[in-house]
């Protein structure tokens, strides 16, 4: 059953997606720069594009879990949403202080952009991921608790399931820990611990809990699986995400300063962080093949399955080769690292919400799924996408392992600089690999306005 209130999710959608094309034009920039330096210089210096390109990745997924959220709960909740005009009001606000922060880092040195927006008063600003200015942050946590709000309050007043119910575990989560972004102490050894409860706790703790919901909602609906059995395994994939992802945090403890338990601490539990992962795989590919229908819209099923396969690739698979502390002692900080940052962030975040947008945006637009060469397009666009990934994940792997073979492990290691001149041929190739994954988005993004008749 449809519900009007969910159609606040779709200016959510579209926002998430231009925001991505933004992400990924930057990530493009910033690859070039790494060959031609001065590239751009000095209008979009390195830095400034490194900071855009990240700060848009998490503000459009946000946007996309906002979305997700927002079609999601009055579907489970079988009621509309508490305040349409809550939802939409905060969207504005949430995307004109995104698009005023981004023209700060373009427009004027970093510096000066945190002694306009009165940093002195409450220093936040200068931590990697975490670059915007305290008054950006105030809004952010203003926003999302106000979507909070919204989603709890239409929860509350209806009905109960698992899937909302991880749901909301997640995004509370999300909220809380990114409260850790205000604290910064002079201390550079706490500064790190609490750097980690944001970027940690997100993306291999509470993050993942939205990742199974939405993964096990687009499952339901596509599948027609009882849900039972869908809730059987969101259980078990959560559990094990936040047993091995909360302990896990301990391998980014191993060089601040901490104690050397952290090294085992680190290395035992991280080690098993591809566990849900794989169980995720397994789930969705379950699901699939114990399905009661042919669900019309057959690309948000292949978003789905590619999510499952690809987060235990990126996070599962990637993230283990240099999780252990005496690997992780010669890989740390090196393009291994960027290899499996981008992979994972693909796979695990990135096609989930593709997955809900590809299954709720021909709703919302009213249609069960776009039509037959649509969703044909769409499909050509999840491959050149994830191949494109694969491609800037063993290229930056390549690049990896040759700067810690040169730079870290040989009798006479060089310098930083010159054994960047060496891995440049990886950095040519996984800038092409980009171009191809950004001409996928746009692929993807044509889909929507593919003409056809739409499947019954």
């Amino acid at each position: 059953m449809q519900y009007k209130s969910q159609a606040v999710a779709k200016p959510y959608f579209i926002a998430a997606i231009g925001l991505f094309v933004a992400q990924i034009l930057f990530g493009l920039i910033m690859g070039l720069q790494y060959v031609v330096g001065d590239f751009l210089f000095p209008q979009i210096p390195f830095n400034v594009a490194r900071m855009v390109h990240t700060n848009a990745l998490i503000i459009w997924l946000l946007m996309g879990f906002m979305g997700s959220a927002y079609y999601l709960v009055p579907e489970e909740s079988e009621r509309e949403l508490h305040s349409p005009k809550l939802a939409i009001a905060m969207f504005w606000i949430f995307l004109v202080a995104s698009a005023l922060t981004v023209v700060g880092y373009l427009s004027v040195p970093y510096a000066t952009l945190a002694k306009i927006t009165g940093n002195e008063l409450l220093p936040t600003m200068g931590r990697e991921f975490l670059e915007q200015p305290t008054i950006t942050k105030i809004g952010i946590v203003v926003v999302v608790l106000a979507f909070l709000f919204n989603i709890s309050m239409t929860f509350i007043k209806g009905r109960k399931t698992a899937i909302t119910s991880v749901l909301l575990i997640g995004l509370w989560g999300l909220a809380i820990f990114f409260l850790f972004s205000f604290v910064n102490p002079d201390n550079l050894v706490r500064d790190k611990f609490y750097w980690w409860f944001v970027v940690h706790l997100w993306v291999e703790g509470v993050w993942e809990l939205i990742l199974g919901a939405l993964l096990a909602f687009v499952l339901i609906k596509v599948t027609g699986v009882d849900r039972e059995v869908i809730d059987k395994w969101l259980y078990v994939i959560i559990t094990l995400s936040l047993v091995t992802g909360l302990i896990g945090t301990g391998h980014h403890f191993y060089w601040i300063g901490t104690p050397e338990y952290w090294q085992w601490w680190g290395s035992i539990f991280s080690a098993l962080e591809p566990i849900p992962f794989f169980v995720m795989t397994l789930f969705a590919f379950n699901m699939v093949n114990r399905r009661r229908r042919e669900h019309p819209n057959r690309a948000a099923t292949l978003w789905a399955l590619g999510t499952g396969v690809m987060a235990f690739l990126g996070a599962g698979v990637w993230g283990f080769l240099h999780t252990l502390a005496p690997v992780n002692y010669y890989t740390h900080g090196t393009q291994i690292t960027a290899a499996h940052g981008h992979m994972a962030f693909y796979g695990a975040y990135v096609m989930v919400v593709i997955s809900m947008i590809s299954y709720a945006m021909p709703l919302l637009r009213g249609r069960v799924a776009n039509s037959e060469s649509a969703q044909v397009m769409e499909m050509w666009s999840f491959w050149l996408m994830t191949v494109a990934m694969v491609f800037i994940t063993l290229f930056l792997t390549g690049a990896g392992i040759l700067q810690v073979w040169l730079q870290r492990v040989a009798e006479v290691p060089m310098g930083f600089m010159a054994t960047q001149d060496q891995v440049a041929l990886f950095y040519w190739l996984r800038e092409i690999s980009g171009v191809v994954f950004l001409i996928g988005l746009l692929t993807y993004i044509a889909s929507f306005f593919k003409g056809g008749k739409a499947p019954a």
